[in-house]
């Protein structure tokens, strides 16, 4: 197929709608200051539209668009149309949108005879009405309208003139797009595909737009399936957020657009191929403001969306990556992981080591120790595939040098039940550690909200000199796995840290008691961040 030049490819609009339709997934509550943030991310991007709320539905919402705010993407309020029975003059959830400060109205609206007799009470001709009238009021306001047509394909399975007649409603009254929702999740790509074909048919596809969510695992396949059919506006979610099981999640749909053929050579969108590289950081950006943990396996965007773990795969790789990868992961800001463990091979090795920037020559007979002693520690409880910073400290005591920033010589835990100033009985976990720096001692006490928290926070309270070089260090995931089980467990302790340049690594710890386990795991990712840093040994 030959590559269509730029100025033939047709437009592909991107609507993003984590502020609202994400903010229904449960444990997710934005404050006023995760809202702006999650728009200078969208911004970041590229998206078009940003759907940043529901004005009047909550204090956060109406702080929102009481003021304009700056955005390169269009700013977008929701709301429902006029309710049955009064006029859109007279409707104060029409006026709420009116007033807000917004680029553009998206009106939700019920586009299913089912819905609109059972849920709404009302008649389909009142439906209409209000589609139409809700429609022309934002447009008379000098407001872009958008119209979202609730349960569009379950109502086109039950009376397709009816959803076909609240389409065109909303397109004739002047709506800039008209959205089909998949609001239930449970239709699949061929009958979306073939629906959304009806409707281009009678509203022209560059104002039609598709609204996917994920209850059969299908939303991007929508999506892609509605954008084959004629449809050229995409609503989704930053990974997939969204109410029961999410929405459309754009950080797989915007590099499935951009980098396969497909969709590359026929649409353009708003985000170029700089700003793809840096939807894995938004993505993780997101997850962090959330205190969620990413998805590991997400693609494109997962820790292990370009992991390898058998030699033969990691053999290939070395002499040819597209043999198992199917897009560059540079593309999408991530990168190869080519995973050592006791399934390894030398090549993981060697592949693992290059990435973590290990300096080794090939045919260093040390390798072979290397890998012996990696699948030996395996064999104990240790995992390396998934704590990246704890192999390339393992490697470097064996291949080079470590140098000996700080010993412990001794540390000590207590967790005690008491009674505090409020009469209240509460747990408290104190730690104390004793480090040697050099010729100097540093003995640290901290309190925590367990007995791991309080052991890191001492730990780390008082470096000496190389307190400049962790200050910036915190724990992001703590997991914890029984190997076997009886009064001889074994326990492995895997904790995933950052900093202020927002890197990520893993340390492992393995013991029959936990805490011994954690404070291993500690002592990794502090040591770590010391070699990467760039301490003075």
């Amino acid at each position: 197929m030959t590559a269509a030049s730029p100025a033939a490819r047709e437009r592909l609009y991107l609507f993003d709608t984590t502020l609202r339709d994400g903010a229904q997934t449960n444990g997710v509550d934005f404050t006023l200051a995760d809202k702006l943030n999650v728009i200078g991310l969208l911004n970041r991007l590229g998206v078009d539209y940003v759907e940043a709320g529901y004005p009047g539905a909550n204090p956060t919402d109406t702080q929102l668009f009481a003021q304009k705010r700056p955005s390169a993407a269009r700013v977008t309020a929701f709301g429902m149309t006029k309710r049955a029975g009064r006029s859109v003059s007279n409707d104060p959830g029409v006026a709420a949108l009116l007033a807000a400060e917004a680029d553009a109205i998206c009106f939700v609206a019920k586009a299913s005879a089912f819905q609109v007799r059972v849920a709404l009470e009302t008649t389909e001709e009142e439906n209409l009405a209000s589609i139409r009238e809700s429609v022309a009021a934002a447009v008379a306001a000098g407001r872009e309208a958008l119209v979202d047509c609730e349960h569009f394909f379950d109502g086109f399975k039950e009376n397709p003139d009816f959803a076909l007649a609240c389409a065109e409603a909303a397109y004739q009254a002047g709506a800039r797009w008209v959205v089909l929702c998949d609001t239930n999740g449970g239709t699949l790509p061929h009958e979306v595909e073939a629906i959304v074909a009806r409707v281009t048919a009678r509203v022209p596809g560059s104002h039609v737009g598709i609204h996917a969510h994920n209850d059969t695992e299908q939303a991007v396949a929508n999506s892609l399936a509605a954008v084959r059919a004629g449809a050229r506006q995409i609503q989704g979610t930053l990974n997939g957020l969204g109410e029961r099981c999410g929405n459309a999640n754009l950080c797989s749909l915007i590099p499935t657009l951009l980098l396969k053929g497909d969709y590359a050579e026929r649409f353009e969108t708003g985000v170029s191929r700089e700003a793809l590289a840096e939807i894995g950081v938004v993505s993780r950006t997101l997850d962090e403001m959330l205190n969620r943990s990413p998805d590991r396996h997400a693609p494109y965007v997962g820790e292990s969306a370009f992991a390898t773990k058998a030699g033969i795969h990691a053999s290939a790789i070395l002499k040819d990556p597209a043999t198992y990868e199917h897009v560059p992961p540079e593309a999408v800001g991530n990168h190869r992981r080519v995973l050592v463990s006791d399934q390894a091979g030398r090549s993981n090795v060697l592949a693992e080591l290059e990435r973590l920037g290990v300096p080794v020559d090939r045919a260093d007979p040390r390798l072979a120790r290397l890998l012996d002693e990696v699948k030996g520690r395996e064999a104990l409880g240790y995992a390396y595939e998934a704590a990246d910073a704890s192999f390339a400290l393992l490697a470097r005591r064996m291949l080079h040098s470590v140098p000996d920033f700080f010993t412990v010589d001794r540390f000590s835990v207590s967790v005690e039940r008491r009674y505090n100033a409020k009469g209240e009985m509460t747990t408290v976990a104190e730690a104390i550690v004793k480090v040697r720096v050099g010729d100097e001692v540093f003995i640290s006490a901290a309190e925590g909200n367990g007995p791991v928290n309080a052991l890191d926070v001492a730990l780390r309270k008082d470096l000496g000199k190389y307190q400049p070089y962790i200050a910036g260090l915190r724990l992001t995931d703590y997991r914890v796995r029984i190997l076997n089980g009886g009064t001889e467990a074994v326990t492995r302790v895997l904790v995933e840290s950052t900093d202020e340049s927002g890197a990520r690594w893993t340390t492992v710890g393995v013991s029959p008691n936990i805490i011994d386990a954690s404070f291993e795991a500690l002592l990794d990712s502090i040591t770590w961040q010391l070699l990467r840093s760039g301490a003075p040994g």
